[in-house]
């Protein structure tokens, strides 16, 4: 079932929940300062899920069961990549190589809809890539470089995320939204309690505002966010969504320049620029098809 939601507003719907995903990178860092990282990326998505069952239950009966384990493969993407991205962060010694890499993940999403799916990216598409890549260089500029392990490890996770995103594209168009949404943050959630289990000890007190943050963790930036990502992907093309996509680290930016103090630098100004000329660029061309 093809979606009825104009091109434009499913565009305005991923910028949206771009800016969602950049406020939660705020809201999870503010989180897991008292709560382990696998035991929270396992709440937060099994309770993400949990809040969206009501609103979903309903079509479980009316969708095909392979569709069903099809859905559920595509939360196993998901989850998969999610914790790679975790493990990643742990042996790294620094983080910059490692938001460069994963940043990347949304401008693989085409690459790998080629290689997967033989659908060949637009022209429009590499003519706005070099802008997106030269953006997201200035963007990391700055930052400590050192060759680790964890590169190979961002760089699995970020190809992981790509092939997730093409396939939730796919069954987006054939699955409900809501049991979409609610099914893949069920697996992740599954699979992050399950390696917390084995691997991390929680602690005794947990300050509250933790638990504020946590709060805002599953039902805005996760719950409601997937939602309308779903949604916009489910009204636009992989290529189209995967380019609106790379404003997350836009968006992250900017709110780390608000809420930690970070400094604004001439590299970073010409980074957005880059990014957003880009976009215009995916964008120009998608309005004139």
């Amino acid at each position: 079932m093809r979606s009825h939601i104009p091109h434009k507003y499913a565009a305005l719907l991923l910028v949206v929940a771009t800016l969602i995903a950049a406020s939660g990178r705020i809201f999870s860092k503010e989180a897991i300062a008292y709560l382990p990282i696998f035991g929270f990326i396992g709440l937060r998505f099994l309770l993400a899920s949990i809040c969206l069952l009501p609103f979903c239950y309903r079509y479980f009966s009316r969708v095909d069961s392979i569709d069903l384990f099809k859905a559920f493969c595509v939360g196993a993407l998901m989850g998969s990549a999610l914790l790679l991205w975790v493990y990643a962060v742990s042996v790294s010694d620094t983080l910059g190589e490692g938001g460069f890499i994963m940043s990347l993940s949304m401008l693989f999403v085409p690459l790998v809809a080629w290689a997967l799916f033989g659908d060949k990216p637009t022209n429009t598409f590499w003519y706005s890539l070099p802008f997106a890549v030269i953006g997201l260089i200035l963007l990391s500029l700055g930052r400590e470089w050192h060759q680790s392990s964890g590169q190979l490890w961002f760089l699995v996770s970020a190809m992981l995320l790509a092939v997730h995103f093409n396939f939730n594209s796919r069954y987006a168009q054939r699955i409900p939204v809501l049991l979409l949404t609610t099914i893949r943050p069920f697996c992740t959630g599954l699979i992050g309690l399950v390696a917390s289990a084995f691997f991390e000890v929680w602690p005794s007190n947990v300050p509250d505002v933790t638990w504020v943050w946590f709060t805002l963790s599953v039902l805005v930036a996760t719950s409601f966010r997937y939602v309308i990502q779903t949604l916009g992907q489910k009204g636009t093309s992989t290529e189209n969504a995967a380019i609106i996509m790379i404003l997350e680290p836009v968006w992250t930016m900017l709110l780390s320049m608000w809420w930690l103090g970070e400094q604004m630098s001439l590299n970073k100004v010409m980074g957005f620029s880059f990014i957003l000329f880009a976009i215009v660029i995916n964008r120009s061309g998608a309005m004139l098809k």
